[in-house]
């Protein structure tokens, strides 16, 4: 399995955000991350569609907004128009997560859920057939370049599970502390995208990371 990378621009230089998102692209990036931010759900403060809006004529590839706010339905519309393709809510976010997921799918979006830390992947039990995404945390989110919390795998093997019990497509996308250490770690667990910002954006290795991601869930070469 070769793993997706999806850059996020919470790590990236905002005053060249255009190119850098078409320099993740060049060095092959599957998805573009964006972390949408209210100062309410979390303490930060960040984007907005205005900015999806505005990297759209920068890139083809898909914008995967993750949306950690309070009343995530009021930009589902907005996000629409701004040319989002994926759209993720949290589930601690929503009291009425079915109607949410349909309500980003009736507007032409994909739909995901995503679950911080101490939430038990259960909440998806009756969400399935409207899941093209889930979103394990790894971090407590808010804030970029925190460490990685290791007993999230066991959460990962088991949503990683479900999915393939279930014969579904959906993807399995993990998110915080992703590095060349804790890549391995997560595709082993099942993972199939991961979203990565300050390992990116904020290291030397720029885009020469995303390829040593894929590598990471490549199969052996046979001898």
């Amino acid at each position: 399995m070769t793993v997706k990378v999806a850059p996020s621009i919470l790590s990236a230089d905002f005053s060249q955000l255009g190119e850098e998102v078409r320099r993740v692209e060049e060095g092959g990036a599957d998805w573009i991350h964006l972390d949408l931010m209210d100062g309410h759900f979390v303490p930060n403060l960040t984007i907005g569609p205005p900015v999806v809006a505005s990297l759209r004529p920068h890139t083809t590839l898909p914008l995967d907004a993750h949306l950690m706010v309070d009343h995530p339905e009021r930009l589902f519309e907005p996000l629409a128009r701004a040319g989002a393709d994926l759209v993720t809510i949290h589930a601690e976010a929503a009291s009425h997560l079915h109607r949410l997921l349909e309500e980003i799918r009736q507007r032409g979006m994909k739909a995901g859920v995503a679950l911080n830390p101490a939430t038990s992947p259960r909440v998806l039990d009756y969400l399935w057939e409207l899941l093209d995404l889930v979103l394990v945390m790894t971090v407590n989110p808010g804030l970029g370049g925190q460490s990685f919390i290791p007993a999230m795998l066991p959460k990962i093997r088991f949503i990683a599970d479900q999915i393939k019990e279930r014969g579904l497509p959906v993807e399995l996308q993990v998110d915080g502390g992703i590095n060349d250490k804790t890549a391995p770690r997560v595709i082993k667990a099942g993972a199939t995208v991961l979203v990565a910002g300050s390992a990116i954006f904020g290291s030397g290795a720029g885009p020469g990371l995303i390829q040593a991601f894929k590598l990471a869930g490549s199969p052996p070469e046979k001898l």
